[in-house]
């Protein structure tokens, strides 16, 4: 049974533009594959766990090879349980803003929680080893401009950023849907662009 994992990074709710681009792409992903399942993780409704000074010293311990145990151990129970979660999943679906040209704090706050050596990299003799590898990616954002062009790609920290985290976890495979303009460009021109993005996640989800 396929399991999608949807990762929203927006706090507007049904206001949300990035929701109504990525809403079609679940719909017809639930389609396409009769019985599999949706696990949605809100990140502005999560009690996200904070990395304590304890957690941190954890990760070091992790760093060295070596496994947790005792305090640090008990300490680490939430961040594996997220973790875990993400790993179980086939697919996950990043719905996030553009905000200061890059991603919300809390989806920066989930990726630090979830970035883990032994979970999802291991360091070898050849190198970093992602352990995430057999999962693909479907992200979609809204942006108040068109970051589009040659001259405005190097202000778009969204893309690059999670390209290069998620290939580090060995995910490679990523599919982004960007809604852009929004802002300044008037009622018609922003339904137009909103439509394009939605027949692109519609078509990533018939792809995928």
């Amino acid at each position: 049974m396929k399991k999608l994992m949807h990762i929203i990074a927006t706090p507007r709710g049904e206001s949300s533009r990035t929701l109504k681009v990525s809403r079609p792409f679940v719909e017809l992903y639930r389609a396409k594959h009769p019985g599999c399942q949706v696990d949605t993780l809100n990140l502005f409704e999560e009690q996200l766990p904070p990395l304590t000074t304890k957690r941190v010293e954890g990760k070091y311990v992790l760093l060295e090879g070596k496994d947790l145990s005792g305090e640090l151990k008990e300490a680490w129970e939430e961040i594996v349980k997220h973790i875990e979660r993400f790993l179980s999943a086939d697919i996950i679906l990043i719905t996030t803003p553009m905000w200061n040209f890059g991603i919300p704090y809390v989806l920066k706050h989930y990726i630090d929680i979830i970035f883990q050596p032994k979970y999802l990299f291991q360091y070898t003799e050849k190198g970093v080893e992602g352990l995430a590898n057999d999962k693909k990616m479907v992200v979609v954002s809204s942006r108040g401009g068109d970051y589009s062009s040659e001259s405005m790609k190097n202000m778009d920290h969204i893309e690059p950023y999670l390209r290069q985290i998620f290939g580090f976890a060995g995910i490679t495979d990523i599919t982004f849907i960007n809604a852009q303009p929004m802002d300044g460009v008037g009622a018609e021109v922003q339904r137009q662009k909103m439509e394009e993005a939605r027949v692109e996640a519609e078509k990533a989800a018939r792809r995928i």
